[in-house]
């Protein structure tokens, strides 16, 4: 199998960069300037914006791998001059993990009770046989259906298209959201965000639901309109809200969200660095191999789509 030259930019993440290079390297990769790279590994997820001056020295470039599964800081870099692929899936487990953890949290109360300064009432509702209906078919979906399987639940997966969904009750489109949502106890956003998701939970949907349910976001903030969020949390419309991304991001200090008592907050720590840098360089050394084989690669992105 052939090397090929990969570069790994920026150094601006300790930790991150090092890890890429070896990456490369375990996949096969000779690691190599931006200048006569034909493979590029993004390296630092907060840094989008220093892309276009390195590619500017490009000149044989062909894949760009990026570090993490949503992709939205580099939607508007996305060029179908090159091949792109992403982190979809490698942090699905640990992501997984965090949405049975709040949805427990949810049901049981423990925001609640984290909160009582004394002995408080008894509150909460069982998970066992709950009606979960998941936004999102992907990675996210896969991991959590087995998690879910010892509760129960009936579960309704909705996503673009209606192939049903290995381990899912039943599987419907978009377009059917509103159908379901009314038989709903707890929804999980686990969707990628584009122009067609953004908003997808507003004043409707929220209404829809019924007014013990419970909605929990690892997907992204601007999935679900904020302030009608709050009015739905205010006024009991629904059970309570979850969420480990919101919007904005990061949440204001004094935001109603932090003081309102259905709401529970995690900072987008779904899936951290330290969860996923030990799943991600693997999979990139695995990429690294199968561009040096001239292979498939993992987690393709469409360019037209966004994701």
């Amino acid at each position: 199998m052939p090397a090929r030259a990969i570069a790994v930019a920026p150094d601006t993440r300790a930790g991150m960069y090092e890890a890429m290079c070896r990456a490369v390297i375990d996949g096969g990769g000779t690691l190599a300037d931006i200048t006569v790279a034909e493979g590029l590994v993004w390296s630092d997820p907060a840094h989008p914006g220093a892309f276009p001056g390195l590619v500017a020295e490009a000149r044989k470039l062909e894949w760009i791998q990026l570090p993490y599964a949503g992709i939205e800081p580099f939607a508007d870099h996305l060029d179908e001059r090159w091949r792109w692929t992403c982190g979809k899936g490698v942090y699905a487990p640990a992501v997984a993990e965090t949405v049975l953890a709040l949805m427990l949290a949810g049901q049981k109360h423990l925001h609640g009770y984290s909160r009582a300064s004394g002995w408080s009432r008894p509150v909460g509702r069982i998970l066992g046989g709950s009606r979960v209906t998941i936004l999102g078919g992907g990675g996210i979906t896969d991991h959590l259906l087995p998690l879910l399987a010892p509760f129960g639940c009936d579960v309704t997966v909705v996503r673009r298209s209606s192939e049903p969904f290995e381990g899912a009750n039943r599987t419907v489109t978009t377009s059917r959201l509103h159908e379901v949502l009314p038989r709903t106890d707890v929804l999980v956003l686990a969707l990628a965000l584009t122009a067609e998701t953004t908003g997808i939970i507003a004043a409707p949907e929220l209404a829809a639901l019924p007014d013990h349910a419970w909605l929990v976001n690892v997907a992204r903030g601007g999935h679900v309109v904020t302030d009608d969020l709050v009015t739905a949390l205010t006024n009991d419309a629904i059970g309570g809200a979850a969420l480990d991304v919101t919007d904005p991001e990061p949440l204001p200090d004094g935001h109603p969200l932090w003081s309102a008592p259905n709401c529970l907050i995690t900072p987008h720590i779904a899936n951290t660095p330290e969860m996923g840098l030990a799943l991600l360089e693997p999979f990139v050394a695995e990429n690294v191999r199968r561009f040096c084989s001239g292979e498939d690669l993992l987690a393709p992105v469409d360019v037209a789509l966004g994701y």
